[in-house]
This record gives structure tokens, C-alpha cells and sequence, in this order.
């Protein structure tokens, strides 16, 4: 089976992975699992800055293919917060409670109709001496009042998707995978698999 890395220390981000690339014949590893003590701050003021930066930082570190998510929710409501800083919207720890306490609280008293969002995705996919190359996904949204569902992590479980009439936190992990911003962004990617990355052994 073809090992790839994916930039993260996040094990629900893993999981989405795992979901999407186990059936391409990829064995998903993270940070945890290769480099556990490496962090790569991200500088970037985009997504895809920060998803470059962490893909090439990693893949140069350890001379290996790596797979980079950047990715988070942006409100209309907040003029597209938290965006790159959804991880830490509620300072400096990452609380998915705390970052959704401050979401839901920015949006008290707005109307339903107003409470649009996406999540979005971009990944990198850097390997050394080959040219990084970038994926992006989205999904469509609203935020609801309050949280739904058990599953899922991050914003998951104010997230609503109004065509499955759902919030993200009550998808198990296959219905996830077939509509997520994740899951997008890694179909793209497999459509325009990089020649290197599908050589690998």
C-alpha cells in the first residue's frame, strides 16, 4: 500500500482523509504518526498560502510526499469570518467549543436568511524537487442557532447543509466525505492526481 503524510496533528481532519483515500490504496499517516513534535506556523493570509507553506515545510523536513489542508468556515454575516483563523477564532488554544460559543454569539439576533456560509478547502501537495501543486473545494451552508449531531469535528455541528437538510455533525462519515469541502477538494485533487504522487510506491 502507497503511504502518504497529510500535515496535520488534527485526528479528525485524519479521519476525513482516511475516508476518502483508503480506497485509492493510500495508507494515510500524520504528524503523529512521523513527526509529532513538528509544528509549521501559519503566516499566510490565505488559504492556500498556508496550506503551501505547511506541505513544503513537511515535505522538505522529512523528504517525502506530503498532503497540506488548509481549511475553514467563512460566514457572510462576519464578512467571511473566521476564515484562515477558524482554528483559533476564540484565541490562542484550539477549542472547537469555544470557536463555536464565539460564532454563535456574533450571530445572535440574525435573521435565518442572513446565516450563509462555506466551508472551504485547499490542499497543497508538495514532494522535494517536484512543483507544489494546489486543490480547493467548497461547501455550502448556513449556521443554525444551536448545535446538532454528534459526529464530525470543528464547526461540524452548527453547520447546516439545507439540500440534506443536516447538519454537518449528524453525517456519519461516508455521507461526510460525498458532499464536505474535504471531500471536494480531494476529488479534484484525485482528478488531476500529480503523475509523481500517483507513481508513488
Amino acid at each position: 500500500m502507497k503511504k502518504i503524510v497529510i500535515a496535520t496533528q488534527n485526528k479528525g481532519k485524519a479521519k476525513d482523509f482516511e475516508a476518502l483515500l483508503s480506497p485509492l490504496g493510500y495508507e494515510v499517516l500524520t504528524l503523529l504518526d512521523v513527526a509529532q513534535d513538528m509544528d509549521v506556523e501559519e503566516t499566510g493570509i490565505t488559504f492556500e498560502e498556508n496550506a503551501i507553506l505547511k506541505a513544503e515545510a513537511v515535505s522538505k523536513a522529512l523528504n517525502i510526499p506530503v498532503i497540506s489542508d488548509d481549511s475553514g468556515l467563512e460566514i457572510d454575516a462576519l464578512n467571511g469570518e473566521p476564515g484562515v483563523y477558524s482554528a483559533r477564532y476564540a484565541g490562542g488554544a484550539k477549542s472547537d467549543d469555544a470557536n463555536i460559543a464565539k460564532v454563535l454569539d456574533k450571530l445572535a439576533g440574525v435573521p435565518e436568511n442572513k446565516r450563509t456560509a462555506r466551508f472551504r478547502c485547499v490542499l497543497a501537495v508538495a514532494n522535494p524537487g517536484q512543483p507544489t501543486e494546489t486543490f480547493s473545494g467548497s461547501c455550502e451552508g448556513m449556521i443554525l442557532e444551536a448545535r446538532k449531531g454528534e459526529h464530525g469535528f470543528g464547526y461540524d455541528p452548527i453547520f447546516f447543509i439545507p439540500a440534506l437538510n443536516k447538519a454537518m455533525a449528524e453525517l456519519v462519515p461516508s455521507e461526510k466525505a460525498a458532499i464536505s469541502h474535504r471531500g471536494n477538494a480531494l476529488r479534484e485533487l484525485k482528478q488531476s492526481m500529480p503523475t509523481w504522487l500517483d507513481e508513488q510506491k
